[in-house]
This record gives C-alpha cells, structure tokens and sequence, in this order.
C-alpha cells in the first residue's frame, strides 16, 4: 500500500469516528466552521456553554428540592386532590409515596438547600441558579433526551449546540465548534441525533470524543508520511471535490464535506495539545478528582471541557451516566450514591476552575437531564420517570448566582410555580448567548425553522 493510500485510509477512519459513525455525511461533523457570521442581536452575557447532561433522569427531591410533607405522608398514596399522572412503566400512580433519605442544608451566603449526595457542589451554592419548576413531554429516554436536546421529540431536529455555532460561528480554526463527550464507551438515548445539525449546515453538527485517555483515535499521521505530503494529497481530493460541486454550489453537504478534510489536517497540530491534560498542575487534578479512580473519567472530561472553552470551543456537551445510568427505577439509593460520587467532585471542580482562570464570567455551566423522577415509589425503593416537574440549574455566563427559581408541589410531583418548559430553556440559553430565539432561523422547505418552534420564554429573572 502506498504511503498516500496508507494516509487516506486512516483520514477516514478518523472522520468516520468523530463523527459518531454517522456515515458519509456525518463528515460534516469535523468541518470548519465559518468564522462569526455576524454581530449577535445583542450583547451576550457568555460566549460558550458546558452542559453537564445528567443521562436518565435524576431525582429532584433527592437532590435539590427538599420536601417535608413528602416524608410525612410516605407510605401512603397519593392524595386524592393530585391528579393521577400518566407514568412511563404504568405502575406508579397509585403506588405509595416514597420519602427522600437524604439529608437536606443549606450553603453558601444563598443559603440555597443541596442534599448531602453533593457534598463538593455544595460549595458552589452562590454561584447556581437553580430552577425547581422544569417540564417536559416525552416520558421515555429516547424521546426526552431528544427533546431536551433539539426541543422535538422526534429525531432529526438540529441540536441546541448546532444551533448556537450556527448562530455565532467559531472563535477558532483548528477545533471543532461543538463538542461532545461521555463518560461511558456507550452514547445517550438517540445517539448522534442528540448532536446533528439537521437541515442546518453541516459545519454545525457536534463532534463525538470518546472517553479514557484518547479521545480522538487516528490522530496521529501514518508513520513516514511527511505534513508536506498529507497537504499535496488534500489539495489534490480539494481539486476534485471543487469540480465536483461545479453546478451543485447549493449543497452545503458538498461544501462541509470538503472543509472536513481540512479541520482534521488542522487538528493533527493543535488538538493533542488541546485535549492532553498531563501537564496540569496536581493541584488541578485533585481538584477535578482525576487521580481517584471513581472521579478519574469525569473528571478528565471536564477538564478537558475547560481546556477547550479556553481555546475558542463554543459549546461542549458532556454526558454524566451515558447510556441512561441514572435511571432508577430501583435501589435509588445505591443508583444515585454511585453516579454522584463519580460526577460531584469533577463538576464542582469544573466550576471553581473556570472562575479562578476568569472564565466563569462568559461560560455557561448547565446541569440537568431529561426529566426528574417521581415522588411514588417503583418497586418498593425507586423512582420513575417525571416530565412534570423537576430541578436544572445554570452558573456562570451572566446568571445570577445564589438564587432558586420557581417551584413543585408538596410532594415535588409537578411544577406549579413559574414554570420552565424545555422551549424556555433553551430560549433562555440562546438570549445569554447574545442570540434572540425567534430571530435564529433557517430557511427549511418553505419553512423558517427555528430551535423553540412557535414558543418559549426568556427566563430574565435568572439573568443579572
């Protein structure tokens, strides 16, 4: 094989992987973004978002939402005066309520209440605004986590981090613009669908790293071939490609295809550097927990999460229990004791790193899955599925900090004050990026698509 043939092969196996295995059009995943397209409508409070994704569904009365009456009342059913909710395994409506086991104090000068699972997070308490009245649609993963990600519950929809690089374009040359990674060889519910660009341009889609310590495989050039040799081959596919879409300059596919070629060139130089951790501080590894096997992965991923917001990245998603390990639908106890001990240390971490280097001002830090859990009990000592009513929070990027917005009935089942449907959030996300929802369009078949469709509310009451 010839040391050309040798370079391209391992080209594509490279494409192909960080584009989740997409196939060929998923190439558009690693295309180069076009530089910021234009001002945003107004001046943004950050310039790029960490979403910590929570993958199945944590609790909200165990976590951030305490509920007394909900340990008074446990054992029995629930009240009559609550409507019967329609619930994902069916079993749960009338099953007896389930009281939380945590213990519940309040932190920071805030005095926001946290449970003892978090006990690292809860040092962060001033910085969070943590929002109790959630809602959602779906009731299965698959759906949720789509609709959490793209605002449908049906799959092909760009994705939220699509949609912010296709509004503000890159902030640099050599990285993708959206990134995504997890803490599990295994991907969400939804896979790639989760980080597509849809109809949107190519250059949008996220790019998938995989956990451990390579992320990104065929990085490295094939031994013996020289820069000077892979720059001739991709000029030359360049040559072809440019004749090809003579007369076709309307497929942007064609066009993110071509610019794929070129971010990967450019990512053999700059995004080892990006993504090798080695040379931190040991100071900063403890604080992400990265020499603790329990923290180790998580807390690689957000540092590296750091390091690439750092170099321009606009939006990074990273997926806590990948594979919907959060989903308790039994032993909730021991459930939600592993994966917190796993992600409150790197979390936390994440966030004390990026206001100490001055970063937290301009990054937006997400946590939060596709829904909450029930206050009825699933098998005697879990928890199902509940769209209506649950707890995300958001620090940094001109949120205000210290502060809860919005509340769940007594029992924590659904959302009756100031509701936070998933099209407000996401709205929400996009005002802070200096981005008003209803003015980011895309021309669709003869449509002018949008990620919050014909809805959503900017929660300015978050906002300072």
């Amino acid at each position: 094989m010839s040391a050309a043939s040798h370079t391209l092969r391992s080209r594509r196996a490279f494409l192909r992987q960080a584009g989740g295995g997409f196939g060929a059009l998923a190439l558009a995943a690693l295309s180069r973004p076009a530089a910021s397209r234009a001002a945003t409508h107004f001046a943004p409070r950050a310039t790029s978002v960490i979403w910590c994704f929570i993958d199945g569904g944590p609790s909200h009365i165990d976590l951030f939402d305490p509920k007394p009456q909900l340990a008074k009342l446990a054992g029995e059913p629930l009240p009559a005066s609550f409507v019967r909710p329609v619930t994902a395994m069916g079993v749960t409506a009338n099953t007896p309520l389930l009281a939380s086991s945590r213990q519940f104090k309040q932190h920071g000068q805030s005095g926001l209440w946290i449970s003892d699972w978090l006990p690292e997070l809860a040092t962060c308490a001033d910085e969070l605004a943590i929002l109790r009245s959630c809602t959602a649609d779906g009731l299965n993963h698959v759906r949720s986590v789509l609709q959490m990600n793209t605002g449908s519950l049906q799959a092909g929809r760009p994705s939220l981090g699509a949609w912010a690089l296709y509004g503000l374009g890159s902030a640099c040359d050599n990285l993708p613009g959206f990134v995504v990674m997890a803490d599990q060889p295994s991907d969400p519910p939804g896979s790639y669908h989760n980080w597509t660009s849809g109809p949107l341009p190519g250059t949008s889609q996220g790019t998938r790293f995989r956990a451990g310590r390579t992320p990104i495989v065929h990085l490295a050039p094939p031994p013996g071939v020289s820069r000077a040799q892979q720059r001739a081959e991709l000029d030359f596919i360049r040559e072809l490609d440019t004749r090809y879409r003579h007369g076709r300059e309307d497929d942007e596919r064609l066009e993110a295809h071509i610019a794929s070629y070129e971010l990967a060139f450019r990512m053999q130089a700059a995004a080892p550097e990006a993504i090798d951790i080695e040379g931190e501080a040991q100071e900063t590894r403890d604080l992400y927990g990265i020499d603790d096997h329990e923290t180790a992965i998580n807390g690689r991923n957000c540092l590296r999460a750091r390091r690439l917001v750092e170099r321009g990245v606009r939006f990074v998603q990273l997926y806590f229990g990948a594979g919907s390990k959060w989903d308790a639908h039994k032993a909730l106890d021991a459930n939600h004791s592993r994966y917190c001990r796993e992600s409150d240390r790197p979390i936390a971490g994440l966030l004390k790193d990026l206001k100490r280097r001055g970063l937290l001002d301009t990054t937006l830090v997400i946590w939060g899955g596709e829904f909450g859990r029930t206050p009825m009990s699933e098998s005697g000592n879990g928890r199902d599925h509940n769209p209506y009513g649950f707890t995300m929070w958001m620090a940094g990027g001109g949120v205000r900090g210290g502060m809860t917005y919005g509340a769940t009935d007594d029992v924590g089942l659904y959302a009756v004050e100031n509701k936070v449907h998933v099209r407000d959030l996401h709205a929400t996300i996009l005002h802070l990026l200096g981005l008003d929802h209803t003015r980011l369009t895309y021309a669709h078949h003869g449509r002018e698509e949008r990620l919050t469709d014909v809805a959503g509310t900017v929660i300015h009451d978050i906002i300072h």
